[in-house]
């Protein structure tokens, strides 16, 4: 296993492309009806707390990791930390990994005020990096909106922090069921996830908790006489469920067609159905190889053309001492790795795909996942 230690910085194209990436939860980039949702977030909060400042913050996409790890509370050994999860781009620099990077440097801004507000409602919003799984509802760079409050004098409590999860569901999602469960936060006290029920399941789209006083402390506001409360959410899940969109990729799509339904919060038409197109690998990889890195990897490798690829799912998975030999041969199996079976399920949001064009496909995501010794191609394409 990976420690915090192993800090490999990602490739300057992949970065480039990285940075390149349109943020739609910003106005001077376009507009978006990611945008149209958080405005109304912010109009429904401000409107719970009319006392309160409210604050939009945007930061560099690159940031510390004292900010996005250290002084959130995240231990020097957590796995989070590992270059397998985190696209490193220096040392001690990172694409950051959640919104909540963005508030440490806002709550050192506001204690550095000769006189700060009493009462500040801070918005984070942005684009976050991350390795995940691909399919219908992950992408390796997803936007997350952190929403938090300071105030000093009496404390903030549970109370209000349920009025916030409250007040965000409302104007995001207006008559929907929620939920809260446990949940732990290095950055909280008495974290809480939330839970919204679509189509007779249960969706997390946020965690929350009372801010951490050692984080208000580290940041310059005594906890004796400042309390906050702290909600990270994510905007494209929140978008998805709000217009009745089910895949992620929609969202980045420029097809006229989708782009002129992405202005606002009306429901969702379909623009077509395409068919899918389904693959099944059997590959070699490391024997501790995660399903997001073989995600990560294969979005790394295909750029643009990985919107064609709606879910990649692992079927099984073998260690290599449990596989046939000849079946092990043929993939060319070494003794520390496994054997993993992929389903690549492919189909193109807005259009049709030729057998070619899939074959091309299956073999982009073959060649980069496949470690073994030797190679199987699909033919015509």
């Amino acid at each position: 296993m990976a420690t915090n230690t192993e800090q490999e910085p990602i490739g300057a194209a992949a970065l480039e492309r990285a940075l390149s990436l349109r943020d739609l939860t910003d106005p001077a980039q376009g507009p978006h009806a990611m945008q149209v949702l958080l405005a109304r977030v912010a109009e429904r909060l401000h409107a719970l707390w009319p006392g309160a400042e409210l604050r939009v913050r945007r930061g560099d996409p690159i940031v510390t990791v004292a900010d996005n790890y250290d002084r959130l509370g995240y231990p020097p050994d957590a796995v989070a930390r590992d270059s397998r999860y985190t696209r490193w781009v220096g040392p001690g620099r990172l694409l950051r990994t959640h919104s909540t990077a963005l508030v440490p440097p806002a709550l050192r801004e506001m204690a550095l005020e000769p006189e700060p507000p009493p009462d500040v409602l801070l918005l984070c919003p942005g684009l976050v990096w991350r390795r995940d799984v691909v399919d219908r509802l992950h992408t390796g760079a997803p936007h997350q909106v952190d929403v938090w409050r300071a105030r000093s004098g009496p404390g903030l409590t549970r109370g209000d922090l349920l009025a916030l999860v409250g007040a965000l569901l409302e104007s995001a999602l207006p008559g929907c069921r929620w939920r809260t469960v446990e949940a732990w936060h290095p950055y909280t006290l008495r974290g809480l996830q939330v839970d919204v029920e679509h189509e007779g399941a249960w969706v997390e789209v946020a965690e929350c908790g009372l801010a951490s006083p050692r984080l208000l402390r580290e940041c310059g506001l005594s906890p004796d006489r400042w309390s906050g409360l702290a909600l990270g959410a994510g905007v494209d899940r929140l978008l998805m469920l709000a217009k009745g969109i089910d895949d992620i990729r929609l969202l980045r799509s420029d097809d006229p067609r989708v782009t002129a339904q992405l202005l606002d919060l009306a429901p969702w038409r379909p623009v077509s159905s395409q068919p899918a197109v389904r693959r099944d690998l059997s590959i070699a990889v490391a024997s501790d190889r995660t399903a997001e890195e073989l995600g990560d990897r294969v979005r790394e490798a295909m750029g643009p053309e990985a919107d064609a690829l709606e879910a990649l799912e692992v079927l099984a998975e073998t260690p290599a001492e449990s596989v046939p030999s000849a079946a092990a041969a043929r993939i060319g199996l070494g003794r520390c790795q496994k054997n993993v079976l992929l389903r690549l399920v492919i189909r193109h949001p807005t259009r049709t795909l030729t057998t070619e064009e899939a074959n091309r496909i299956r073999n982009a995501v073959y060649a980069a996942v496949h470690e073994g010794a030797a190679w199987q191609w699909a033919a015509g394409s």
